[in-house]
C-alpha cells in the first residue's frame, strides 16, 4: 500500500466520500441481505447463491476499503490559489499534438474528477505528469504505454479563470 498523498479538490473528495457512503450504506446491506437469504437455504457447500453472494461481499468490501484508503491520503487543494505561469494542478492547458497537428485541451484534476470525454485528466496520470511545470512555448515528449506523445504548450489557463 502506497502512503503517497493524493491531491484532490473538495469537489473530488466529496464525490468519493458520497460513493463510499452509498456503497457502505446501500449496496453492502443489499449484498448482506442476499447472503443471509442464501445462508438460510441450508447446505452451504453446494449453494451457488451463497458462494456468489459471498464473492460479491468480498469485492464490495475491497472497493470500500480502497475508497477509504484513498480518502485517508487525500490532500485538499484549492486550485484557484495556485498562481503560476506554468502547468499546475487545476489549470487548463491547450496543446498542439506535434504528430497529428491537432489542438487539444486538458484540465488537470484530482482523483474522483477525471472525465476523459471532457478533457479532465488525473494530475497523477503520465500525461499530466509530463505536462506539469511546462510553460507556454515549451515542447514536451511524454512516454505513455502506447508510445510517445509530443506536444507544444500553446496556452495555460489558471483554475477559476474564465
Amino acid at each position: 500500500m502506497s502512503l503517497e498523498r493524493i491531491p484532490m479538490t473538495r469537489t473530488g473528495y466529496d464525490k468519493l466520500k458520497a460513493e463510499l457512503d452509498r456503497l457502505h450504506s446501500v449496496e453492502l446491506p443489499k449484498i448482506l441481505e442476499r447472503l443471509a437469504r442464501a445462508r438460510s437455504e441450508g447446505d452451504l457447500n453446494e449453494n451457488a447463491e451463497y458462494h456468489g453472494a459471498q464473492e460479491s461481499r468480498l469485492l464490495m468490501e475491497a472497493k470500500i476499503n480502497e475508497l477509504r484508503e484513498k480518502l485517508s491520503r487525500a490532500v485538499l487543494i484549492d486550485p484557484t490559489q495556485i498562481a503560476s505561469d506554468a502547468v499546475a494542478f487545476g489549470c487548463t492547458v491547450a496543446v498542439k499534438d506535434l504528430d497529428l497537428d491537432e489542438q487539444e485541451q486538458f484540465t488537470l484534476v484530482g482523483l474522483g474528477e477525471e472525465d476523459l470525454d471532457s478533457g479532465k485528466i488525473n494530475v497523477s496520470s503520465p500525461l499530466a505528469q509530463g505536462l506539469l511545470g511546462k510553460k507556454v512555448g515549451d515542447s514536451v515528449e511524454i512516454p505513455v504505454p502506447q508510445g510517445v506523445l509530443r506536444f507544444e504548450i500553446l496556452e495555460i489557463q489558471p483554475a477559476g479563470a474564465e
